[in-house]
């Protein structure tokens, strides 16, 4: 490959991942008004989901996987004990410190919005013509493969 060559590689590179960046946050965006159904904030909804889909952490695992500040989970993580979607354990290896594992409540409210937001995009998807939807489906197998 040519310098020329390279530099309209590496060009149509960088507009592609703008293009999918802008697409992946409107689609992102468009989904996430299923969430009003759970009755939970963005904040709460995130850090319950980092629970549920990855296990049990401790506050300040989850603090960073949500990359917010400990006292900010803190409160996040007192909302969600109220409301019974997450509990305290202790930490089986140490005493001191504490795990926090999603309930089975947590997990419904999860697994129901998740279940809405796939609903809500499948129902767009039906929208378009085969040929599209196999094209959609080897870019999401691509995606996949560039986030691994």
């Amino acid at each position: 490959m040519d310098a020329t060559s390279a530099r309209d590689t590496d060009e149509r590179v960088e507009q592609l991942a703008d293009r999918l960046h802008s697409a992946s946050i409107h689609l992102l965006r468009r989904l996430r008004r299923e969430d009003d159904g759970s009755g939970l904030s963005a904040p709460h909804l995130s850090a319950l989901s980092v629970l549920v889909f990855g296990g049990p952490l401790s506050l300040g695992e989850l603090a960073a996987a949500e990359q917010v500040r400990p006292p900010s989970m803190t409160r996040i993580v007192r909302n969600l004990e109220a409301d019974g979607l997450l509990t305290r354990e202790p930490h089986p290896g140490d005493g001191r410190a504490i795990v926090l594992r999603a309930t089975d409540e947590g997990r419904r409210i999860l697994h129901e919005g998740r279940a809405r937001r796939v609903h809500s995009l499948a129902e767009r998807l039906r929208a378009l013509d085969p040929a599209e939807i196999e094209c959609l489906e080897r870019a999401a197998e691509l995606i996949g493969r560039v986030v691994r």
